[in-house]
């Protein structure tokens, strides 16, 4: 993907994300939607978005058993996204069922497998809510175990800061993909993420990909916030 940035339309209103992504297309590498458009649009919502003809990350952080998990994972697939993440909290039963439940689909339904993506800490988490929950290591520590689990057990890549990429990279090596949401502009701290940096500074630490949503969506003139970012990334 020539372009590395997910614009994340967190909206329940399906006309202003189809408008929305419409005019960004052509801008930016793809869209990113969540538990807020999925929740108000299901399925039938991703899919009116997947006929603009851009990849699409269905961000829905499954977490549960892996039985749960493997049919949320087969309802998600019938939107046809090109990456689904889950936690790797949920653990190492729960990782693999997702990974064969994925593969399975895609063989069954003669599509692409989308890269399954585990969650390894928010980033609108620090450690002192990692103590709060009762882990004593710092975040780099936590995120770069839960990246290496998620590898062994055959996960396409991990969710993490860009505060981690280094570290996540020593050990899962280039090939593991790094998406890196909590991307902030130069001097726009929106106050909701804790381990922030900003896209140049996430592209040269080696994330793959990059989220950005309210920069970009809230944005007086969207097209124009993203043409800037691309400025700074030489896109």
């Amino acid at each position: 993907m020539l372009n590395p940035i997910f614009v994340a339309i967190d909206t329940p209103d399906l006309e202003a994300a189809r408008e929305l992504a419409t005019n960004l297309s052509g801008h930016i590498g793809g869209i990113k939607v969540g538990l807020e458009f999925f929740c108000a649009n299901g399925v039938a919502g991703v899919l009116e978005l997947t006929q603009l003809g851009m990849p699409i990350f269905l961000d829905l952080k499954f977490h549960d058993i892996p039985n749960t998990v493997a049919g949320a994972l087969r309802g998600a697939m019938r939107a046809h996204p090109s990456i689904l993440n889950i936690h790797a909290t949920g653990g190492e039963d729960m990782m693999k069922t997702a990974v064969a439940t994925v593969e399975e689909c895609a063989v069954k339904m003669s599509c692409r497998k989308p890269l399954l993506i585990a969650v390894t800490m928010l980033t609108s988490l620090d450690s002192k809510d990692l103590y709060i929950l009762g882990s004593s290591d710092a975040p780099q520590k936590h995120v770069t175990r839960l990246a290496k689990l998620s590898q062994d057990c055959g996960l396409d890549g991990v969710v993490c800061s860009a505060l981690e990429i280094n570290a996540v990279r020593e050990v899962c090596g280039n090939s593991f993909k790094l998406i890196v949401p909590g991307i902030r502009l130069e001097g726009n701290d929106m106050g909701d993420q804790k381990r922030t940096l900003t896209p140049k500074q996430a592209i040269e630490n080696g994330a793959d990909y990059i989220v950005i949503g309210r920069p970009i969506t809230s944005a007086a003139d969207p097209i124009a916030a993203v043409q800037a970012i691309n400025s700074t990334l030489s896109i």
